[in-house]
């Protein structure tokens, strides 16, 4: 540490985030890595077709989960963003 002003002397940047999907963008479930993961253990077993044929819509992103609108009349839902691929 500099003894003048008490401020740490790395020069080293600190590690950017990168986020892997924005508010808006056009998704679809992966089948694969969703029919392996945690989640489908605790879920119902017979999905509907239309959640890995895609289109959905992020609406919000809070942590590692995101909230998609589907292009029907049915309840948005969150879904792990490890689940989810680029439409």
């Amino acid at each position: 540490m500099s003894e003048k002003n008490g401020k740490s002397d790395d020069s080293t940047p600190s590690p950017k985030v990168v986020k892997k999907f924005r508010k808006g963008d056009l998704v679809k479930v992966e089948r694969e890595k969703y029919s392996n993961s945690l989640e489908s253990k605790a879920s119902d077993s017979n999905l509907p077709e239309y959640i890995f044929q895609g289109p959905g819509e992020i609406l919000l992103i809070k942590g590692d989960y995101c909230q998609i609108r589907w292009r029907r009349p049915v309840p948005d839902v969150w879904i792990s963003s490890d689940h989810i691929v680029s439409y």
